[in-house]
């Protein structure tokens, strides 16, 4: 990718300030075709009482709402772990270009694990993805994360 520069940075930032107010450490960013950043959030399940205020969600809600628009065609997304059936289906329904995701996730993950949701006959949209970009640092936050929880 000639002129690729990834924001993964500072999905790992979000992650970090999420571990930090102990909610689960994943973090993200959506990036408009221009490269510039949209949206950064870490997930806030606890803090909201929210099910589904994972960071890609409140991603896109908050990018959609800058944009005044429901679609985020051509926009790409950075998140620091891979996300989960629920954030797949919405990322497709966003029509994300493209998703870098970190660390894989064999017990949750949507994408690559579980249900595909992107290879589902069903989905009207499929992404470009990437994986395994800041892989060794999510994995590391999310080992220390439920390291302290044992």
């Amino acid at each position: 990718m000639s002129g690729f520069r990834s924001f993964m940075d500072l999905a790992l930032e979000e992650a970090r300030a999420a571990a930090a107010r102990d909610e689960v450490p994943v973090g993200a960013v959506l990036v408009s075709p221009r490269k510039e950043v949209l949206a950064r959030a870490g997930n806030r399940t606890r803090e909201l009482c929210d099910p589904t205020a994972h960071a890609e969600i409140l991603v896109l809600r908050s990018a959609c709402h800058v944009l005044g628009q429901e679609r985020l065609a051509g926009c790409d997304l950075y998140v620091t772990l891979e996300p989960c059936p629920m954030c797949a289906a919405a990322i497709s329904n966003a029509r994300i270009a493209r998703l870098y995701y970190g660390a894989a996730d064999p017990k949750s993950g949507g994408v690559a694990q579980g249900p595909r949701i992107f290879a589902h006959p069903q989905c009207h949209h499929v992404p470009e993805v990437y994986d395994g970009i800041g892989a060794g640092e999510a994995v590391a936050l999310l080992q220390a994360f439920f390291a302290r929880l044992r």
